[in-house]
């Protein structure tokens, strides 16, 4: 048994134990049911429980949320239409997101997916400074996915240098 001021008092009887907890007007809590003997402590079990609440309220916001964007294209799209696209990516990959580009097939252009595929080379090579592939081009159902994710190297050199004065 573990006391309210934290000390160990050994092996105790469970009577013991309970006129301990009563006389310091605490709770008695069973802490390691598995252990040999089991290990009790006195404390204070609703403000235990208020704190353990408390940290995981914080360690969720402290968690940082990935979003993923989509762009969607389709084999016919315009090459000014898929610059404006790619500098949306680009966007959101600077500011740490995950970006998926997906090409939507219509009708007889899924015989064609070597379209896509190349569609979806250039898009990774225009963003290759700045992401670096998840997940390889695959075929799902009428769609080819592609997924970007931000580089790591990228966005810490970027971060280090935003505080530093430039030296030219």
């Amino acid at each position: 048994m573990i006391g309210p001021d934290g000390e160990n008092h050994g092996i105790v009887p469970i009577q013991e134990a309970l006129r301990i907890a009563e006389e310091a007007s605490l709770d008695l809590v069973e802490v390691a049911p598995n252990a040999e003997p089991p290990v009790c402590r006195v404390m204070d079990f609703g403000k235990f429980i208020y704190q353990r609440k408390k940290k995981e309220r914080e360690a969720r916001r402290a968690q940082t949320k990935i979003e993923v964007k989509e762009i969607r294209l389709r084999p016919k799209t315009s090459e000014g239409h898929r610059i404006f696209k790619i500098r949306d990516a680009r966007r959101w990959l600077e500011k740490g997101n995950k970006v998926k580009v997906r090409i939507q097939f219509r009708g007889r252009e899924m015989h064609y997916p070597e379209i896509a595929m190349e569609a979806l080379e250039g898009v990774a090579e225009e963003l290759r400074d700045v992401s670096s592939v998840e997940y390889q081009p695959s075929m799902e159902g009428r769609s080819m996915l592609m997924i970007l994710v931000p580089d790591k190297g990228e966005k810490q050199v970027h971060q280090e240098s935003a505080g530093q004065p430039k030296s030219e």
